[in-house]
C-alpha cells in the first residue's frame, strides 16, 4: 500500500513501529490513502463524515500511518490528575470553554506559540446532527485567525479511501470558502449517511438535496 511521505516542515510523531502498525492497520480494515499533507509546519484538518465509532480508528491508523502529530481539542479538565500525561501523550489540546478568549482563542494562541502544529476537527459537531444543520465553524475561525491553511480530509466508506484535499487559504467571505469545501466532499459517503451536495453553514438550511443514509 501507497503513503505519501511527510515533508521536512512537518510534525510528526513516531517511528518505524508505529508506521508499520498504521500501515497495517489500514491495510487489515481495507483502506487507503490518496492525496498528501502539504509540506508546512501549521494547518488545521477538518475530517468529515464523522458519522460512526469506527471512524477512530480509521482516523488513528492514518495518523500512525503518516507520521504526522495531529492535535486535537479537548475540555482542559480532561488534564487534572492521572490523565495529565495520557492527554499530552495523546497529542491533546487543552481549551477551556470558559476563557475569556473562547476556544478558538485558546487554540489561535497556542498555534502562534508553536514552532510547528496540526490542529485536527470535525466540523460536524457530532455523529448525528438534525436533518439540514450546518457545519460549525470554529475551525474556520481558527485557520483564519491564525492565518494556516485549512487542509480537507475525506473519509469516503464507498471506496474505502482516505482522500486528502489541497489546501485552503481562507478568505474574507465564509460562503466562498464553504462553497469550495462543498466542492470537495460533495456527495461522500460516510458509514451511516451521505454528505449533502452542499454543506450548509451552522445557523442555515441546506440549498442542495439532504444526505441518504448509509
Amino acid at each position: 500500500m501507497s503513503v505519501p511521505s511527510l515533508g521536512p516542515r512537518n510534525d510528526r510523531r513516531g517511528g518505524p513501529i508505529s508506521r508499520f502498525i498504521g500501515r497495517m492497520g489500514l491495510r487489515l480494515l481495507g483502506w487507503r490513502i490518496a492525496g498528501a499533507f502539504p509540506n508546512l509546519e501549521k494547518f488545521v484538518v477538518i475530517g468529515a463524515p464523522h458519522t460512526s465509532n469506527y471512524d477512530f480508528f480509521v482516523a488513528m491508523a492514518t495518523i500512525l500511518a503518516t507520521d504526522l502529530r495531529i492535535h486535537i481539542l479537548g475540555k482542559h479538565t480532561l488534564f487534572w490528575g492521572p490523565l495529565g500525561p495520557i492527554m499530552r501523550w495523546c497529542d491533546v489540546l487543552p481549551v477551556d470553554r470558559r476563557s475569556a478568549h473562547g476556544v478558538v482563542g485558546d487554540c489561535v494562541a497556542a498555534i502562534d506559540a508553536a514552532e510547528k502544529m496540526v490542529v485536527g476537527v470535525a466540523p460536524e459537531g457530532t455523529r448525528n446532527p438534525k436533518p439540514g444543520a450546518g457545519w460549525k465553524t470554529g475551525f474556520w475561525q481558527i485557520a483564519r485567525q491564525a492565518g494556516v491553511p485549512i487542509i480537507p480530509v475525506a473519509l469516503d466508506y464507498a471506496t474505502r479511501t482516505i482522500r486528502i484535499g489541497e489546501p485552503l487559504e481562507t478568505t474574507e467571505s465564509l460562503e466562498a470558502d464553504f462553497a469550495l469545501l462543498s466542492a470537495f466532499y460533495a456527495g461522500v459517503q460516510g458509514a451511516k449517511r451521505q454528505l449533502p451536495m452542499t454543506i450548509p453553514i451552522s445557523g442555515t438550511r441546506s440549498a442542495g438535496p439532504a444526505g441518504t443514509a448509509g
